[in-house]
């Protein structure tokens, strides 16, 4: 028997050469590859599109099952109305996850021997500096504590937003309505109803939905204004067979975003691995995330990435355009406001969440700051030089090489936990032959 989702508001289920003469701010090398969303099973993403207390929220449905099974309820801070929500287009969460994305990079080893100089053992550029119902259901209803205030259909939903007096009666009122929801659900629901909050449920309508010949269902948004700045998880949980992984985009004017009520950390970045990981970066991102998931007690969100939206060092997709930005949900290009400040004011922080019950009791609490540092999730590759060496300059880089490997396979196996010397069979050291003496005598 099939099981409808009841989830919070995010879940269904959730260059050349070294470039010496650049600023030490800038990126020189080739971007390569990326580590999406794609690589995670139980994920969900949500985009937050804020400025003051006026939110955009837009929630990717990641349902997989009969769309005619499929069931959503998420806690909002207000009473919706029909023209607060809309239907939008999944290209555009691609489109973030793409451009903020952790992202493999890397580098070529010039010539040693060119101009017959020694090679400068310089470390790769780091990133820094500023940067409807009958009279007797609603009866019904009433005696249950439950009241429907909004009824409405957008796109392929139909909508309904409650509000609630008491967990067990709203958990009566969702059973009797065809929300098969887990068992526990009223405690889960009770500290919503507390803080007066709404209740946001969505529903397919079938005929609109083959209308629309889109495989799976797209995201809903919702538009509203609350000085609460938070997403709900809890709901979602009651779903969960274990670790969920949940990718959060905010979109301010101001700067980064953190998370109060839990610690906000910098994912491990600007390191140098070895080569061979360009074709198992997938492999080495999960086992890197999950080593500092766990060094870090499992109870952190991580930044995987910061920057202002109007560029990007280096790109693993364009920025955004200002009609992408619109339909991401931010609604102040256009502004007085954002006339007054920098040209394309988006600022975009991706915080990555893995999760259990045990382990992130509370919802997400967020803030807002003025932090414009840039940073970014980065791994480098340093491709040695494989041309012939017949100076002395190359028996020193050869030596400096064999340095930088060692050192190279240590920050993986930390990085990742895998085996030291698995990591070392995969490495090809250089075998370094002394010059003749004489050579340079005469």
């Amino acid at each position: 028997m099939k099981i409808i989702r009841v989830i919070s508001t995010i879940f269904i289920t959730v260059l050349l050469s070294l470039c010496l003469a650049q600023k030490a701010w800038g990126f020189c090398g080739f971007y390569v590859a990326k580590a999406d969303t794609q690589l995670y099973n139980q994920s969900s993403q949500v985009v937050i599109a804020r400025d003051g207390d006026r939110t955009v929220l837009t929630m990717a449905n990641d349902y997989q099952g009969d769309v005619k099974d499929f069931a959503m309820v998420v806690p909002v801070p207000v009473v919706l109305q029909r023209e607060q929500v809309n239907v939008g287009d999944p290209k555009i969460i691609e489109r973030l996850d793409q451009f903020s994305a952790p992202r493999l990079v890397e580098y070529f080893d010039p010539d040693p021997c060119a101009d017959n100089r020694k090679y400068p053992e310089t470390a790769a550029p780091r990133l820094g500096g500023p940067r409807s119902g009958t009279r007797a259901r609603n009866t019904d209803d009433r005696a249950l504590g439950v009241t429907v205030e909004e009824r409405f259909s957008v796109g392929e939903y139909n909508i309904l937003i409650l509000s609630a007096k008491d967990s067990r009666g709203l958990e009566t009122w969702l059973r009797r309505n065809g929300y098969k929801i887990p068992r526990g659900a009223n405690r889960l629901l009770r500290p919503y109803i507390r803080q007066n909050m709404k209740f946001f449920v969505a529903k397919v309508n079938l005929e609109e939905f083959d209308k629309t010949a889109y495989q799976r269902l797209r995201p809903l948004q919702m538009a509203y204004e609350s000085p609460r700045f938070m997403l709900p998880i809890r709901l979602g949980m009651m779903n969960a067979t274990g670790e969920q992984d949940l990718i959060v985009y905010v979109l301010s004017p101001r700067g980064q975003t953190e998370i109060t009520n839990y610690r906000t950390v910098k994912i491990p970045s600007n390191t140098e691995i070895p080569v061979f990981v360009k074709t198992e970066f997938g492999d080495f991102y999960t086992a890197m995330f999950q080593t500092a998931y766990e060094s870090e007690g499992k109870k952190v969100a991580f930044v995987e990435y910061a920057w202002n939206m109007a560029s990007c060092d280096p790109c693993s997709a364009n920025p955004l355009n200002p009609e992408e930005l619109r339909k991401s949900g931010v609604f102040w290009l256009n502004s007085g406001r954002a006339n007054r400040r920098p040209n394309n004011n988006v600022y975009i922080t991706r915080l990555h969440v893995r999760y259990t019950r045990d382990t992130f009791p509370e919802d997400l609490i967020f803030q807002e700051t003025s932090n414009r540092e840039l940073f970014q999730g980065r791994y480098i590759l340093r491709h040695p030089f494989t041309g012939e060496m017949s100076c002395k300059a190359g028996v020193d880089y050869q030596q400096s090489l064999n340095r930088r490997l060692q050192q190279e396979a240590q920050t993986l196996a930390k990085l990742t936990g895998w085996d030291i010397d698995e990591i070392r069979n995969k490495i090809d050291f250089p075998d370094v032959k002394p010059i003749p003496w004489w050579r340079h005598l005469w």
